[in-house]
């Protein structure tokens, strides 16, 4: 229990003074607790119940859902109270950063970043385009009792914009269509501030997708080696060796 309470409360300390932040702090700290508890999944309705039943909070399932669903907790403060009890971060003075994005699928149709993206890890019996969620996540690879973990650091949700285009309701937040914003420069502006958070050397591994210039031409701009990028070779990559004539550098 202590080590909850050492955990939860610099998370407690991010929300606002006013009646509404504190409401949302408490749920926000009980909604951790019940996912910890091991006789309940993580599904929103399970958790719902958890608060009622466990925790005797009287709470609306409308005004849960759109508790969970809000796009105004301080989401930001959080992940960085989040890195800072992060201890010893660093493998060898450099951050080790995984990179990649993931399916969500869903049933819903108007769910907040849902459209038919690609699948292309779907088996031969799946949909090569399910209805689903594409997230994009940063996470921490570091050794937790011997054993390599991967510590989510931030995510964001990719929408084509094709649908932002559309003004599709699902690429919408408060009744406002998003800008689009391609994968590379996602990840690029959550690499950036982590790194700037840290201040230390980051090295990020990902796969061939990610492992271009696409990437790599947002991180490396006069950042004096802060970044370093490990992945597999595309086939179609162009590689150049550097050499000398005469003394001069070609």
């Amino acid at each position: 229990m202590f080590i909850l309470r050492d955990l939860l409360l610099p998370l407690q300390a991010v929300f606002s003074n006013t009646a509404q932040g504190q409401k949302r702090k408490a749920w926000f700290v009980y909604t951790l607790l019940a996912v910890v508890v091991p006789f309940t999944s993580s599904i929103t309705s399970n958790l719902l119940r958890a608060l009622q039943t466990l925790f005797g909070l009287t709470l609306k399932s409308q005004r849960f859902y759109a508790f969970m669903a809000s796009p105004t907790l301080p989401w930001k403060k959080l992940w960085h109270a989040m890195w800072g009890m992060i201890p010893s971060p660093a493998e060898e003075e450099r951050l080790m950063l995984a990179l990649d994005d993931s399916m969500n699928p869903k049933s819903g149709k108007k769910i907040f970043g849902c459209a038919h993206f690609y699948d292309h890890a779907a088996k031969v019996n799946q949909s090569s385009y399910p209805w689903s969620q594409c997230i994009l996540v940063v996470g921490l690879l570091k050794k937790i009792k011997s054993r390599w973990a991967c510590l989510p650091l931030d995510f964001r949700f990719y929408m084509m914009k094709k649908d932002i285009d559309a003004e599709s309701a699902t690429a919408t937040r408060r009744g406002q269509v998003l800008p689009f914003e391609d994968k590379m420069a996602q990840a690029a502006t959550m690499i950036t501030d982590i790194q700037n958070y840290f201040k230390q050397p980051v090295l990020i591994v990902t796969d061939s997708w990610f492992g271009n210039n696409g990437l790599w031409s947002r991180l490396d701009r006069e950042t004096d080696g802060a970044f370093h990028l490990l992945s597999r070779m595309r086939t179609n990559i162009t590689l150049y060796q550097q050499f000398s004539v005469k003394g001069c550098e070609h």
